[in-house]
């Protein structure tokens, strides 16, 4: 900048042959500063690291010198992350990152070295948290779709609340170029302005380009930090869910199927939490660009905005069509993994039996039944992505079109200003499928995991565990009632009762649909 700003003067020096001592003098000493600070940034640090490499011990350990190079925060004996108690200038510009960054620029970051979260953002305190407002209104295994996004909702209500506020921040200085684009060519086309009015204008520019950048970078933060929230709470409620499955909930829901909660629909609500505020912030920023349009172009602002509210209602049927491909993929999923689940867990009997061909058969067709539903959807949204794709271009030919058709008047500024809107206003409508894809994708995920935690638990009360080792009883059942089905009103097994010794063997034969059972 020093080099820039002397070659800038000496050009006005070579054009009016005159120029202010002062400049000149302000010049000398910002260059012989900035090669003070040049030279100290360079060399300076370097020969400070390799003094203090010289005083360590040849067999220092790893540990001491993670020890020594480390600071922070320490609760119970564990270092927490400089986050925990950062500033709000140290949110702005991420400079709690800093010591980790220069210990990272000096030698391998181990283990030890990554500080702790902060005790509220640890999982078993969002999990709590979640758990707490899931059983608010009810058991957990009532859980319905509805409640189980409310609870969510509300364990990160926090986070939802400074994600607005960034958006909004982010969207209202987005749209600062657009207005003022057409007052900065009235400006340059006129000459009898001001010039502190073009400075004025030029600040502001890079003062909303500024404060955009900001707000987006903890924007992002934010919503990463919120999507991990709602990954842990729902990997730990799915978890501590799957423990205390019932042996008939076992044989509904199979391990493959939690796979794939956790794999896919766990993964695709946190996610979502990037496309959340899309609900609002879209309408809002095409609402912005049509009032800036209505300033600039007159009545040919409502040709936009049909034409955007037909982009709009285009979505409903495209968006009904990508839940019914969405949810079939899901079910096909589902059953392609309770195969491969059955034959993984019986591979002795298969192989006993020779029934690998058999069963490979079986699991190629499931699959080749899920290509079949991954290739629509994949159709389904290109389709829509070169729809909405085409849709800027599609607004400005309309827009253009119908002031040329009307005779509206076009200058320069009107045309530049008109051109930035709809390129701000491209990227809301780029975002709408995806949104409208996530939304359906999520809502499929939510009602898959609300039935999973709809499902039966076991009954543990009515079991109890003996107060010591030195009873003889080991094992004892009291008027036992077992059934294969929960709701059958026949019982395979009806009053029974037993006991099973210790250090002894037991032979029990029953009458019913069972021959006997052999146990120590």
């Amino acid at each position: 900048m020093s080099c820039s700003y002397l070659v800038i003067h000496l050009g006005l020096y070579w054009k009016h042959s005159s120029l202010s001592f002062f400049l000149w003098v302000s010049d000398a000493l910002s260059i012989v500063a900035s090669l003070f600070l040049f030279y100290a940034v360079l060399f300076g640090k370097t020969q400070e690291d390799e003094d203090l490499h010289l005083l360590e011990p040849l067999l220092k350990s790893s540990y001491s010198r993670s020890n020594d190079d480390r600071k922070g925060l320490s609760i119970d004996g564990e270092r927490v992350t400089p986050y925990a108690n950062a500033n709000i200038l140290s949110m702005l510009t991420f400079s709690w990152m800093g010591p980790l960054l220069a210990l990272g620029y000096k030698r391998t970051l181990d283990l030890e070295d990554v500080p702790q979260l902060a005790t509220c953002d640890s999982a078993s305190v969002v999990f709590a948290c979640f758990s707490n407002k899931i059983e608010h209104d009810g058991n957990v295994g009532q859980v319905n779709t509805l409640k189980l996004a409310k609870g969510l909702i509300l364990s990160v209500r926090k986070e939802i609340l400074w994600t607005a506020i960034f958006s909004i921040v982010r969207i209202l200085a987005s749209y600062v170029g657009p207005y003022l684009i057409n007052d900065f060519i009235q400006y340059l086309n006129s000459s009898d302005q001001q010039k502190y009015q073009g400075y004025t204008l030029v600040f502001i520019f890079f003062l909303s380009k500024l404060i955009r950048c900001i707000s987006e970078r903890l924007l992002f933060f934010q919503l990463r930090k919120m999507g991990i929230m709602v990954r842990a709470a729902l990997f730990s409620i799915i978890y501590k869910k799957s423990l205390n499955l019932s042996s008939q909930s076992k044989q509904v829901h199979t391990s493959g199927e939690n796979i794939n909660l956790m794999n896919i629909d766990v993964e695709r609500i946190g996610l979502f939490t990037w496309n959340l505020h899309n609900i609002w912030r879209v309408p809002l920023q095409v609402i912005l660009a049509l009032l800036i349009l209505y300033i600039r172009l007159g009545i040919a602002s409502l040709v936009a905005f049909v034409a955007v509210i037909m982009l709009m209602l285009a979505n409903f049927p495209l968006g009904k069509m990508q839940e019914k491909f969405q949810g079939e993929l899901m079910d096909s999923k589902d059953q392609r993994m309770k195969v491969t689940s059955e034959a993984l867990r019986n591979m002795r009997i298969l192989k006993l039996q020779g029934w690998e061909m058999t069963f490979l058969d079986k699991i190629i067709e499931l699959r080749n039944f899920e290509t079949k539903w991954i290739r629509r959807l994949l159709y389904s949204s290109a389709m829509i992505s070169f729809v909405f794709q085409a849709a800027p271009m599609f607004v400005s030919m309309v827009t253009f079109g119908f002031c040329m058709l009307m005779k509206i008047p076009l200058d320069s500024g009107k045309i530049l200003s008109a051109l930035v809107t709809f390129e701000v206003l491209q990227v809301p409508i780029y975002s709408l499928p995806d949104t409208i894809s996530m939304i359906v994708q999520t809502k499929v995920s939510l009602d898959r995991i609300a039935s999973f935690l709809c499902l039966d638990d076991l009954h543990l009360d009515i079991m109890q565990k003996p107060p010591n080792d030195d009873v003889e009883v080991k094992i004892e059942i009291v008027k036992g009632n077992f059934s294969w089905d929960l709701h059958s009103p026949n019982l395979t097994l009806k009053d029974l009762n037993f006991q099973v010794y210790r250090v002894k063997l037991t032979f029990m034969h029953i009458r019913g649909n069972t021959k006997g059972i052999w146990s120590h």
